[in-house]
């Protein structure tokens, strides 16, 4: 049930760097969906850190892992004392489910409002 954004005119996107994507033909497009306004695609200090990390170890945050403890210490560290608490996900969908149950469990009730 995968939706093609670009039903008439589909797009067949085959490489990105920076802010770029590039199409089969060479054409750029500006990205402004998958998530790379922080540091773009194929950005070298991140290329390389997350090379070095799965040559270490490539898994999820499910099993436990010294550089998850680190993290999140550091991360809280520059927060207030009141948000000591780390919940790694693996995408804004996750974060944004689990936002929603944490605030509905919190304020006991269901009713949500959203902008489109």
């Amino acid at each position: 049930s995968c939706k093609v954004f670009f039903a008439k005119d589909p797009l067949k996107i085959v490489r990105a760097q920076g802010q770029y994507m590039f199409d089969e033909t060479g054409e750029r497009y500006l990205d402004c969906i998958n998530n790379v306004a922080h540091v773009g695609h194929s950005h070298p200090y991140v290329t390389k850190a997350a090379t070095k990390q799965m040559e270490l170890l490539n898994t999820n945050s499910r099993f436990l892992h010294d550089n998850l403890v680190q993290y999140a210490q550091r991360l809280t560290a520059t927060l207030p004392e009141k948000l000591s608490v780390c919940y790694f996900v693996n995408s804004g969908s996750e974060a944004n489910d689990l936002a929603l149950r944490l605030a509905r469990q919190y304020r006991g009730r269901q009713d949500v409002i959203t902008l489109e």
